[in-house]
């Protein structure tokens, strides 16, 4: 672990020994909650995942209550799935869990250090999207 490639590759792994909750969930509930209605190609695009992935995580997201298909408000013939009210709750109750523990864990940080770090990882991931040629949106 000699280059600082090395080190940076380690600390994201160990980031994911935090996570408390299903990220394929996670990560799929909040592009729905800032995009709005999603079709399956759709989520496909965003994500970069193959279609019989998102089928099973999507399928998870309907039998656990979280998100819901509707027809294409727009017309189109691809159904789509929006969140459910019980999905906007759950999201707003995840989210607000990892904001309290990353306060917890930078309570001793100056606030100069934490938005140098928060400019640091929005660069870091904003790079990496336009690598794979996939922006998230940001609200």
């Amino acid at each position: 672990m000699d280059k600082p490639t090395h080190l940076i590759e380690f600390e994201t792994m160990l980031l994911g020994r935090h996570r408390h909750l299903d990220r394929s969930a996670y990560l799929l509930l909040n592009r729905i909650h800032i995009t709005g209605p999603m079709s399956i190609g759709q989520l496909s695009e965003a994500l970069g995942l193959d279609v019989s992935t998102l089928n099973r995580h999507t399928s998870a997201l309907l039998r656990a209550g979280l998100a819901e298909r509707i027809p294409d408000p727009g017309g189109g013939i691809a159904r789509k799935f929006r969140l459910t009210d019980d999905g906007e709750r759950w999201l707003g109750e995840e989210r607000e869990k990892n904001i309290l523990g990353l306060e917890k864990v930078l309570a001793g940080w100056t606030a100069e250090d934490v938005t140098a770090f928060a400019a640091y990882l929005r660069r870091f991931n904003t790079d990496i999207e336009n690598l794979a040629g996939r922006p998230w949106p940001r609200p």
